[in-house]
């Protein structure tokens, strides 16, 4: 008498979300481009600066009169070409961009900002500046965090050229669609040690050579580098200059202490 019906109710797998209904309501805004959760989060749009983070390790540096912009490369297959795989990407004659995220995203943004730029040029005849490509770039990226049927666009980009009085300058750009001037910074894997040690060792109107040196070992904090796999574009007045692989290689050895820490380690050990 004591015992319970055959046919009494199971438990099911739906009755977790029953019983809290937070869970189940919150998926619906995880899918959900233009709505905000009631904890004022746009999921998608942080789950586009998720894919950033992912990316490969990029750094951006500002001196007296150059922006260095450097970028860690993944390791490309034996037969693969490797100059149609480029971190860094030229947006007009001098302004450069690197970007950490996926690849197909920023081939997209980089041409309809090239667009943009002989636009600029054609109307105003004058070259744009960077301040003005980083603000379009930030713009056109907003615009993909507030309309249905599209995604936000899953790249952060450093933009390096000058202004109108000549003066280098160094732009961030996220998915989000904010964009912010730097002195130095860093985007994609590890960037948090990156900037933490750019910001011990930053000083005000570094030379090009010292830039280019503080960009360097920035990126070797974090990643085991060789000329194979850094890339590497100086933006001057005169234009925009590729280091070449046996340019880097010396410095980077030079440079290179790993080493030395582990031989330190094992000493205080």
């Amino acid at each position: 008498q004591g015992s319970e019906s055959p046919c009494a109710r199971q438990p099911h797998a739906s009755d977790q979300f029953k019983s809290t209904p937070n869970a189940s309501a919150m998926s619906g805004y995880d899918r959900a481009i233009t709505v905000f959760s009631p904890d004022g989060h746009l999921f998608q749009v942080e789950y586009a600066l998720e894919a950033v983070r992912k990316g490969t390790t990029t750094v951006g540096v500002r001196g007296k009169d150059c922006v260095i912009l450097a970028v860690e490369k993944r390791a490309t297959p034996k037969l693969q070409d490797p100059r149609t795989i480029r971190k860094i990407l030229t947006v007009d004659n001098d302004i450069a961009l690197a970007f950490a995220g996926l690849n197909a995203d920023a081939r997209v943004l980089v041409d309809k900002t090239r667009i943009e730029c002989q636009s600029y040029r054609l109307n105003v005849e004058d070259n744009p500046t960077v301040d003005y490509v980083a603000r379009f770039i930030a713009r056109t990226q907003q615009k993909y965090t507030h309309r249905g049927g599209v995604r936000p666009f899953g790249i952060s980009t450093l933009l390096g050229g000058f202004n109108t009085d000549g003066v280098p300058e160094l732009y961030q750009t996220d998915p989000a669609g904010t964009y912010y001037a730097w002195k130095a910074t860093a985007i994609g894997k590890n960037s948090k040690s990156v900037v933490d040690f750019l910001e011990k060792k930053y000083v005000e109107d570094l030379a090009e050579d010292a830039a280019l040196r503080l960009a360097l070992k920035g990126l070797l904090e974090v990643t085991e580098a060789s000329g194979k796999n850094i890339e590497v574009v100086i933006v001057r007045k005169s234009g925009l200059h590729w280091m070449k692989e046996d340019e880097l290689d010396p410095l980077l050895k030079e440079l290179d202490d790993t080493a030395e820490k582990i031989t330190k380690l094992k000493e205080t050990k």
